[in-house]
Formats: structure tokens, C-alpha cells, sequence
């Protein structure tokens, strides 16, 4: 049995507990991770990409109860909770898993809770956007690369203080290095990059998060015979690149217009946001 919390219209309603309490072991130990997702036209978007990523995800830091978060347990529990809401259809969840029970560091019990929050959005479509984004590099910090770099989890302080980063530099987005300095992703999304003609993102291996949207549009390159290539990238690279663009489930792709002074096209971009609306 799932410890359940669901989020109606700004309250929290617990089929099991009242309330989350102090000792939650996300709140005091960031023991937890989370997926973004979107619905569109009363449709989860890509639910076993999010299935799959999230039992990965459990797995990796052996939390019980992954065999029942399916792609059916996620479509069914969004469902219910745009239903309880009277959305329209359209909404941007957040499901963050928890390990329960007590302990400090070493936990007493491996048993999983969750907690689905879900806000309404007006868009029935990704829309690209209208203005291309700002960015810099962010390297006062870098990610490590482990077996949970490539997973949402709570620990999210990295892109916390990347976020305060891009807030002082009135930039629109920061780019993250992994521990080797090289590329990895985005304060909240996967990079790519499009680089004479061909387009290149970092590998997993790099340690980025495996996106979901990531994932889509590798498959949509492949499906439009358009070459991709998973590598370690330089940041330098941005100094002469034709393009960037970023991905995430819930924007889908936003282009990145420029980086100091250079500045980038948005065909790839253009075209790829096309073809996923049409996915």
C-alpha cells in the first residue's frame, strides 16, 4: 500500500494521513524524486517514458513500490485529480516520491508515499517560444556523475543556487557543467545543440537527467532521417554553434536566441515543435 497524498484545489486531501509532517524524509533528507509531466486534452503526455524513468528512478534508490507506478497508475491518478479540480484538460503535474517512514540517515523502512500536484494551463499545444532565450554558462558549481545523475531527484540544490545565478545575471536560462566541465544540461531541461548541420546533445554518461522529453526528440530525429549524436561536448562549442534549444515535458522545446554575443537561428527548433505537436 502507497502512502497518498493528492492536491485539491490548493489544499492537500490524504486518503491515508491528515497532513505531511516534519519527519517527512524528502523535507529532511531530499529522499525522494519527482517527475514533471503534462496533459494535454485530458491525454498524459508520453506516460510510459514517465513510468519507466520514475521505476528506474525507485529502483536506483531502492524504494518499495515501483512495480505499481505504471504508465496506467499515472494516467489514472492525473485523470482523477484534473477531474476532482474541474480542469479543463490541459494541466502541468508534479508526483514527488518519498521514502516513509522513520530514521536518520539510514532509513527503518523502505516503504513509498507520494504526493501529485497538478497546476491548469491554457495551451492545448507545446508552443515554442515567441522570444529565444538568454543564457550563460553556470560554473561556480558543477553536477557529480553517479548512477542517480541521470534521475529527478529531491536533492535539488545545484540548480537552486544556478537558479539564483541566472536571476542575478537577468538571464533566462543557465547552463550547467558536469564534474569534468563539460556540458550537461539546463537548469531545467536537456541541451541541445546543432553544430555544422548536425545536432549533438550530452550523453547520459554525462550526467544529465534522461529526459522525457529528451527521449521524444531523439525519436523524432530518427523518425525524420535527422542525424543526432549522444556525446561529451565542450562549452565552447556554444561560442559557434548555428543553434540551441532546450527540452523539458512540460514546455516541450524552447530556442536559445543568444549567449554573450553570439546569436542563434531557430529552424531546427521550428521544425522539431512541429512535428511533436503532431506526435
Amino acid at each position: 500500500m502507497l502512502q497518498e497524498y493528492l492536491l485539491f484545489n490548493d489544499e492537500f486531501q490524504a486518503v491515508d494521513d491528515p497532513i505531511l509532517t516534519a519527519s517527512n524524509r524528502s523535507f529532511k533528507f531530499g529522499d525522494g524524486l519527482f517527475e514533471s509531466m503534462r496533459m494535454i486534452n485530458n491525454k498524459l503526455q508520453f506516460a510510459d517514458l514517465h513510468a519507466d524513468r520514475l521505476t528506474a528512478g525507485m529502483k536506483a534508490l531502492k524504494i518499495d513500490g515501483h512495480a505499481l507506478m505504471d504508465d496506467y497508475f499515472l494516467r489514472q491518478k492525473t485523470a482523477d485529480l484534473a477531474k476532482r479540480n474541474k480542469w479543463n484538460g490541459n494541466v502541468r503535474f508534479r508526483l514527488s516520491v518519498y521514502r516513509g517512514g522513520a530514521g536518520v540517515y539510514t532509513p527503518e523502512i523502505n516503504k513509498a508515499g507520494y504526493i501529485l500536484e497538478g497546476i491548469p494551463l491554457k495551451a492545448s499545444t507545446y508552443e515554442l517560444n515567441s522570444k529565444g532565450l538568454i543564457i550563460d554558462v553556470f560554473d561556480e558549481m558543477t553536477k557529480p556523475v553517479n548512477k542517480l545523475s541521470n534521475f529527478k531527484t529531491a536533492n535539488a540544490l545545484l540548480y537552486v543556487m544556478a537558479g539564483l545565478f541566472k536571476s542575478q545575471n537577468r538571464l533566462d536560462e543557465a547552463m550547467i557543467l558536469n564534474q569534468h566541465g563539460f556540458l550537461c544540461e539546463s537548469i531545467s531541461a536537456n541541451v541541445f545543440v546543432v553544430y555544422n548541420k548536425q545536432i549533438y546533445t550530452p550523453s547520459l554518461a554525462e550526467g544529465c537527467i534522461s529526459g522525457v522529453m529528451r527521449t521524444a526528440i531523439m525519436q523524432l530525429c530518427k523518425m525524420n532521417d535527422m542525424p543526432l549524436i549522444e556525446a561529451q561536448i565542450n562549452p565552447e562549442i556554444l561560442k559557434e554553434a548555428e543553434e540551441v534549444f532546450i527540452t523539458n515535458a512540460t514546455q516541450g522545446i524552447q530556442w536559445v536566441m543568444g549567449y554573450g554575443r553570439k546569436r542563434y537561428f531557430n529552424e531546427v527548433s521550428k521544425f522539431l515543435i512541429e512535428k511533436l505537436n503532431n506526435f
